[in-house]
């Protein structure tokens, strides 16, 4: 097969990775790599992004380097998981040519090499807290050490080409990985960029991200010491309270998770499955740690005096799809599905993306957890005179009237026997949201399900006019 070709190229495996279907071209790439016609994808780059869409139950793009005869073929391929069975598309098919008959090719694939060994390593959490960052990373930027910190106050995220935030729509989307254009903030005007695949956790889920990073050429020069970060969320006021659940708490957990994971995802046969198993159960106790240092670190913020939240045009229905796609896999492993907006629904509002997010996720997430297997979770968005509104409704055994003020009580639970959080996610969620001019109000009976319904102002019609 030589390269270049503009085609794409179609086929379907099963959940296990069998052929189902294939066009000739896919089909004698499996055969010229040993496998059966209706076999096992015999190609091990094609398989991995195949078990990746399977685990994570999203469509995964992804370019790959195949071995086809007596050269290799670039290939870009996109898989899409549908019921029972993963859609292919694979184009590309760029031969690459020899380095050995190419030394220019060889001295650039080697320039690749080192460039992407970086100016260091860096790992983060699904809220872009930074878990572990490398000395030399630390060093490159001229900062004590950041891990602890949110990705923000280290970098200003600056858009690609396209005008997106390559990290923010991987977040949102599941994506297994991104590149994404930054601006040091210890070192103005010094650029370079975050490359990152995702981690995931037991089940498959993404559990955050981690990568290197890269200076853009020139690189800056560093003088004076290094500077101190400060870890606390951007909207949090700098407190002793905070600095010192961070360095007590946050720091030593993530780096504990960090080695638990490392452990755990040894190669088969190097690691007793009973250590692994151990290393799974640090870790899963680890994150639950993390979590209510989070929830505690939202409650101080919160309940500071002059605690605000700026607040701009937003796309509350967009915010409703990406709640679902990041509870996506939780929802599949219970067994529950999630009925969010349609993509060409649209719900301008007032408030702040980040916040709203964080909102609709412990909403959703609250409605899985308590829905019965088999269950579905709808997600509503509506507007209702000057106030817009998302309704999470689930079909779940219900909340008693007694309890629906209750629950939005500082480390209060309908049930403190269920498993669960802390009792402060839904009490954060109202501060937040009326902090941007919202509210959060329940409709419930016991047997009935429930209706929690997030409104925030709306962005007035001359404006979207």
């Amino acid at each position: 097969m030589t390269g270049n070709d503009q085609i794409m190229v179609s086929g379907r495996v099963d959940r296990d990775g069998r052929l189902i279907s294939a066009d000739p071209r896919l089909l004698a790439l499996q055969i010229s790599a040993g496998g059966e016609p209706s076999g096992e994808i015999a190609v091990p780059p094609l398989f991995a992004v195949i078990r990746l869409a399977r685990t994570l139950n999203v469509p995964i793009s992804r370019t790959i380097i195949v071995a086809d005869g007596d050269h290799d073929m670039e290939l870009w391929v996109r898989a899409v998981p549908e019921a029972g069975a993963i859609r292919l598309a694979i184009g590309g098919w760029v031969e690459i040519l020899n380095e050995g008959t190419n030394p220019a090719m060889a001295a650039g694939r080697a320039r690749l090499s080192s460039q992407l060994q970086g100016d260091g390593r860096w790992q983060c959490d699904l809220r872009l807290v930074l878990t572990d960052m490398s000395a030399d990373m630390n060093e490159a930027l001229g900062i004590e050490n950041g891990t602890g910190a949110p990705i923000n106050r280290l970098f200003r995220l600056i858009e690609d080409e396209h005008g997106e935030l390559p990290l923010l729509v991987a977040l949102a989307d599941g994506s297994d990985h991104f590149r994404q254009p930054v601006e040091s903030r210890a070192l103005p005007g010094s650029r370079g960029c975050l490359i990152g695949a995702a981690t995931l956790g037991a089940q498959g889920e993404v559990t955050g991200y981690a990568g290197t990073f890269i200076w853009a050429e020139p690189r800056p020069l560093q003088a004076g010491r290094p500077q101190r970060v400060d870890p606390s969320p951007p909207d949090a006021p700098a407190q002793p309270f905070v600095e010192r659940l961070d360095k007590a708490l946050r720091s030593p957990l993530a780096r504990i998770i960090s080695e638990a994971d490392t452990i755990k995802m040894a190669r088969e046969g190097d690691l007793d499955p009973q250590y692994a198993g151990y290393a799974q159960d640090i870790a899963a106790a680890g994150r639950h740690l993390l979590g209510l240092v989070d929830d505690m670190a939202d409650l101080h913020a919160v309940e500071s005096p002059d605690f605000t939240i700026p607040t701009e045009p937003l796309d509350l229905s967009d915010i409703a799809r990406r709640a679902a796609s990041l509870l996506g896999v939780r929802a599949a492993d219970s067994k529950v599905r999630i009925d969010a907006p349609s993509e060409d629904e649209e719900l301008l509002a007032l408030g702040d993306f980040r916040r709203a997010l964080q909102i609709m996720v412990n909403l959703v997430s609250n409605a899985v957890r308590y829905s019965p297997e088999g269950g579905m979770v709808w997600i509503r968005a509506e507007r209702e005179g000057d106030l817009c509104a998302l309704i999470v409704a689930d079909m779940g055994k219900g909340i008693a009237e007694d309890d629906q003020t209750r629950i939005f009580e500082r480390f209060e639970r309908v049930d403190p026997t269920e498993p669960g959080g802390s009792g402060l996610g839904l009490y954060i969620s109202r501060r937040l949201a009326r902090a941007m001019g919202g509210d959060i109000i329940v409709d419930s009976a016991p047997g009935k399900g429930a209706r929690f319904v997030l409104t925030l102002p709306a962005v007035p019609e001359s404006v979207t006019e």
